[in-house]
């Protein structure tokens, strides 16, 4: 497309084909209504208060407890819902790869937490671009091995590099990703780190997220046992003198048991500490993994009310070709399917009539790439049988790997009402 092109048109899955290109001031102008069929399904949509609901709680949780969110760009690689983040107070945006952190450097983020390890020449040549192109800018970086520190110091001889990243030292836990796993290995990192003429460490990083499992005792054990090591480390590198900044920086934190390390992201070091959070999916949460984690929150926090969910991905009952089988228009290019299948949410009649739920003994248990298949008991009555050309609306599990699969999401209201819309920059 043209640069000057607006940015919603016909080249998008599920926009009007025959319709001009939008600016996005214009999305809500069109008076598309979902429940009328206004739009192409399958299509992917945004619930606009569950939106503005898990924004203030996310915000209100941080404040409460002293800590800053940078949440996770990866999941929804959206600018649109990184600037509603930001100006509900975010510090930052996270983000996994270089080439992330560059199109959050181009949609205006102004601090990039690079939640993953950075080695690679090229990338390590487009940050460097980034901080000549944007000097205000500020962005961190993991290391969890002196390879990682030699090669990105191999790098700035060959490159003539006079610069410095900031970064931040990641302590790992055995079997799972990336981080070092030893106080010795981090201690002899840190250090390295400190000699480099290359790096300054800014602070320790973790993450908790692939340990959560429901189980209280566990978790609470599991995210201990990590931000022991987590403020042991701090301290010993304030004590040996390898923090250059008087602020240092601790961050954690999935989507999962966020709740646990928050409690330890600020402890007493003598130093001004900026506790981080990295939660992505908090935005849009999601029907079944995150429901069933953020359940274990609020039976933690004694809380009646934490997350909404806010996506949902609607697909037309295309075809009934036998009693107890319907297949619906969406399939493995539409939706989620890495944790588990859709969850078949409400119904409606495709022309306008309200949602109602669906009868209890639906279920999807398969997709191909553009078909659900949607199974129902064929004793049943037949009015609780799927009907052709309906509208069926299913929940996600794990909203990541839902947001990849579009470019753009319609925002709607309550009512199913387009009152706005998202772009997606995979």
């Amino acid at each position: 497309m043209n640069p000057t092109t607006p940015p919603f048109g016909p080249h998008l899955k599920g926009f009007p084909t025959g319709l001009a290109p939008l600016a996005r001031e214009q999305i809500a102008e069109q008076g598309w209504q979902l429940l009328r069929g206004d739009l192409a399904l399958p299509l992917a949509v945004l619930k606009q208060s569950a939106l503005r609901h898990n924004l203030h709680w996310m915000r209100d949780f941080c404040a409460q407890r002293g800590l800053h969110l940078a949440p996770h760009g990866k999941t929804s690689m959206s600018p649109e819902l990184w600037h509603m983040q930001l100006d509900a107070g975010a510090w930052g945006i996270s983000f996994a790869t270089v080439f992330q952190a560059a199109v959050g450097a181009r949609h205006e983020v102004p601090v990039l937490l690079i939640a993953n390890q950075v080695i690679q020449r090229a990338e390590l040549d487009a940050l460097a671009v980034l901080h000549a192109e944007r000097p205000a800018l500020r962005s961190l970086f993991l290391v969890d091995s002196v390879g990682q520190v030699d090669a990105i110091e191999a790098w700035a001889i060959a490159r003539g590099f006079t610069g410095r990243f900031e970064v931040l030292l990641e302590l790992g836990i055995a079997g799972q990703r990336t981080g070092c796993r030893s106080a010795d290995e981090a201690r002899q990192i840190a250090w390295r780190i400190h000699a480099s003429p290359v790096l300054q460490l800014a602070g320790i990083e973790c993450y908790e997220g692939t340990t959560a499992t429901c189980d209280h005792t566990k978790d609470r054990a599991t995210v201990q046992c990590l931000m022991d090591r987590v403020e042991a480390t701090a301290r010993e590198a304030i004590a040996q003198g390898w923090f250059v900044q008087d602020e240092i920086i601790l961050s954690a934190g999935g989507s999962a048991i966020f709740d646990l390390v928050a409690e330890r992201l600020t402890p007493n070091l003598g130093r001004p500490v900026r506790g981080v959070l990295r939660s992505g999916c908090y935005l849009t949460h999601d029907h079944q993994r995150y429901t069933r984690y953020l359940c274990c929150v609020a039976e933690r926090l004694n809380l009646r009310e934490t997350l909404k969910p806010a996506l949902e991905v609607l697909a037309c009952v295309q075809s009934c070709p036998e009693p107890g089988l319907a297949l619906l228009s969406m399939g493995r290019r539409d939706v989620s399917h890495d944790l588990d299948l859709p969850l078949p949410l409400w119904r409606s009649d495709g022309q306008g009539g309200a949602p109602r739920a669906v009868p209890a003994h639906w279920r999807i248990d398969a997709l191909n790439d553009q078909h659900a298949y949607l199974r129902h008991d064929p004793l049943a009555p037949k009015e609780e049988w799927p009907q052709l050309g309906e509208t069926v609306a299913s929940g996600i599990s794990h909203p990541c790997t839902t947001f990849d699969k579009w470019r753009w999401m319609p925002v709607v209201d309550d009512g199913y009402r387009v009152v706005d819309a998202v772009t997606t920059w995979f």
